[in-house]
C-alpha cells in the first residue's frame, strides 16, 4: 500500500466516523419534526369544531342583541311618552295646583297667627291678673 492509499483509507474512516456522529442528531431532529407534525395536526383537528361553536355563539349573540335593541327602542319610546305626559300635566294642572298650594299655605299661616295671638293675649291677661292679685294680697 502506498502512502496515498493509506491517507485515502484514513480519510474514508474519518468520514465514516463523522457521518456516524452526525447521524444521531439528524435522527433526533427527525423525531422532533414528527412530533411537531402530529401536534399541528391535533391542533387543526380540534380547532375546526371550536370555530364552528364560536360561529354558533356569535350568531346567537347577534340574535339576542337584536332583541335587546328592540327592548331599548321600546323603553326610549316609553320614556319619551312619560316626559310628554309630565309636561302636559305640568302645563294644564301645574298652575292651578301651585295656586291652591299657595292659598292653603296662606290660610294655615293666617290661622296659626290668630291662634298665637290668642294664646299670647291669654298669657298676658293671666300674668296681669296674677300681678293684681299679688298687689291685693290674694296669692294663689
Amino acid at each position: 500500500m502506498s502512502v496515498g492509499e493509506v491517507a485515502g483509507l484514513i480519510a474514508a474512516c474519518a468520514l465514516l466516523i463523522l457521518v456516524g456522529l452526525l447521524a444521531y442528531p439528524i435522527l433526533k431532529l427527525g423525531k422532533v419534526l414528527d412530533e411537531t407534525r402530529i401536534m399541528v395536526k391535533g391542533v387543526s383537528d380540534s380547532s375546526v369544531p371550536l370555530l364552528g361553536e364560536v360561529t354558533n355563539t356569535v350568531a346567537t349573540t347577534n340574535a339576542q342583541l337584536a332583541k335587546v335593541d328592540t327592548i331599548t327602542d321600546n323603553a326610549s319610546t316609553v320614556t319619551t311618552n312619560a316626559a310628554a305626559l309630565t309636561s302636559l300635566f305640568a302645563a294644564t294642572a301645574g298652575g292651578p295646583l301651585v295656586k291652591a298650594a299657595a292659598f292653603t299655605y296662606g290660610v294655615r299661616k293666617a290661622l296659626g297667627e290668630n291662634q298665637r295671638r290668642d294664646v299670647s293675649r291669654r298669657v298676658k291677661d293671666e300674668m296681669k291678673a296674677e300681678r293684681k292679685a299679688k298687689k291685693r294680697g290674694d296669692v294663689r
